[in-house]
């Protein structure tokens, strides 16, 4: 099976080698694959300015050893928010093309990513690899087809809605309150257990527990470092010198997913699979500025369409990369490691809707130019309009959305705080940024201007109106945005005290 899944000058190579040295094609199978295994992680809320490599007072050893041994990814791009984010990252798919465009998914809504074309679980499944699922879900839940073990992932271990309780792993919403930690598709229980401590305890039982003959995919979405901020003290003490509570907590929480990010590459060098092991850091959305994140010297943080909610902390660290040790500023976003990982992995594309993602192993890996020129950063059709539409004929201004095309950048509608705060401990000033509540375009230049000072709209209206018609046009691809009513029949009181699929 295996062997049907790699490309064919490779299935060809193979027989070739198979009749040379007159071996089984098996047994050529088994000499020759050596595809890399994959482990994605997934900070939650993670600011730009909360790495140790970009500057933060919090450190990250682990991140920073790591990173300065790969490849960092400097004009990397995620979501403003969790749920779209992850739907992206799954899919390779924009909102716009899931219907997820609005919010994120709370926990009484029956709402999923669409089951209509595989996630990265099932192509990376078909490609022959085990494939595991360690953390946060928040892509639906409202009915089994839904849950991890139904999209691609042999395993599943972690909790279900968006946020929730660190040690006691309950959610509250909506009036109702209920456990939310599965083990594949059944309730668990970790009473007082860190779920930073639980979730990299599981994914090392899954690596120490692994064949090593079979090539491994770990998608391992961290709660850390998402409100509620709770961490365990001994975290805590090395920044007593952090007056600002919430930032001193929020520290604390980063250094503990640093320290188990570093306890995770312990166990695959003591499997003795690290060498042929591919990390990928990502956050999933800029920090929140109000929960201890901070995302200076960008503009603006989560939920905003400002460079703090969407320019990501990430970087790739293996020995297949070629460029180690370097920083990529080719434009990437997060859509872009699906293609990009299932085909390191070997796998195909077949059976998926178009993609939006683009493969960028040869820019991460050999630093040629990115093969991306336009990415597009959302269109929300249900946020509140803002003013008059500024040019007829076109994408109507008042819309909420933003767009990349080259080295600029064009907001439209409401694109939330956009106000530049520095860490609490820093001696600068905090600039807040009140615009009109009229005012619906910006257009900057984010190569020379990459925290947005100088808005340029009025000076290349040329330019604003070419990047809103290439938002018309994506406009006219979009599908219906769902964003459903909520279900009360979700109330964990029906389901055993537990969130989980009740259609």
């Amino acid at each position: 099976m295996i062997f049907n899944m790699l490309p064919t000058n490779v299935r060809t190579l193979i027989q070739m080698l198979a009749v040379f040295f007159g071996i089984s094609l098996c047994q050529a199978v088994d000499k020759v694959d050596s595809r890399p295994n994959i482990i994605f992680v997934l900070a939650d809320d993670y600011g730009f300015n909360d790495v140790g490599y970009h500057g933060s007072e919090i450190k990250t050893p682990n991140l920073d050893k790591l990173a300065s041994e790969g490849v960092k990814l400097e004009n990397y791009y995620v979501q403003p928010i969790c749920t779209p984010t992850r739907s992206q990252l799954l899919s390779g798919r924009y909102q716009i093309h899931t219907g997820l465009q609005h919010g994120i998914i709370w926990p009484l809504q029956p709402n999923g990513l669409p089951l209509d074309s595989p996630t990265i679980a099932d192509k990376m499944k078909q490609a022959g690899y085990s494939t595991h699922a360690v953390g946060k879900w928040h892509v639906g839940f409202y009915k089994k087809e839904y849950l991890p073990t139904s999209r691609g992932f042999d395993s599943y271990y972690g909790y279900l809605t968006g946020s929730e309780e660190y040690f006691k792993h309950s959610r509250c919403y909506g009036g109702y309150c209920g456990m939310d930690l599965r083990d594949n598709t059944k309730p668990a229980s970790a009473d007082g257990k860190y779920s930073t401590h639980l979730f990299s305890e599981k994914v090392t039982d899954i690596v120490n527990n692994h064949n090593s003959d079979q090539p491994l995919f770990i998608y391992l979405p961290f709660q850390a470092v998402h409100s509620p901020l709770q961490v365990p003290d001994e975290y805590v003490i090395p920044y007593n010198n952090i007056k600002d509570r919430n930032r001193r907590l929020y520290a604390g929480m980063v250094s503990a997913m640093d320290e188990a990010i570093g306890n995770i590459t312990q166990t695959f060098i003591q499997k003795g699979i690290w060498n042929n092991t591919l990390l990928v850091f990502s956050t999933d959305n800029g920090g929140q500025i109000l929960s201890g994140g901070n995302n200076w010297p960008l503009r603006g943080w989560k939920a905003s369409l400002w460079e703090g909610g969407m320019r990501g902390v990430g970087f790739v660290h293996g020995n297949m990369l070629k460029n180690k040790g370097t920083s990529s500023k080719e434009l990437m976003h997060v859509t872009d490691w699906y293609p990009t990982l299932i085909g390191l992995a070997g796998g195909d594309l077949n059976g998926t809707k178009p993609l939006d993602g683009y493969d960028q192993w040869k820019t991460i890996s050999e630093g040629i130019e990115s093969p991306r020129k336009v990415l597009l950063h959302n269109i929300d059709p249900l946020f509140h309009r803002v003013g008059e539409p500024a040019y007829n004929g076109t994408f109507d201004s008042r819309v909420r959305a933003a767009i990349r095309y080259k080295d600029w950048k064009l907001i439209t509608g409401n694109p939330g705080n956009g106000s530049w705060i520095p860490e609490p401990t820093s001696h600068l000033s905090a600039i807040y940024q009140y615009e009109s509540e009229r005012k619906n375009l910006w257009l900057f230049n984010i190569a020379e201007d990459p925290n947005e000072h100088i808005d340029l709209s009025n000076k290349y209206p040329d330019i604003v109106k070419t990047m809103l018609d290439m938002l018309q046009s994506f406009n006219n691809t979009a599908v219906p945005c769902r964003y459903p009513k909520e279900d009360r029949r979700g109330n964990p009181d029906l389901l055993d005290g537990y969130w989980g699929p009740w259609m």
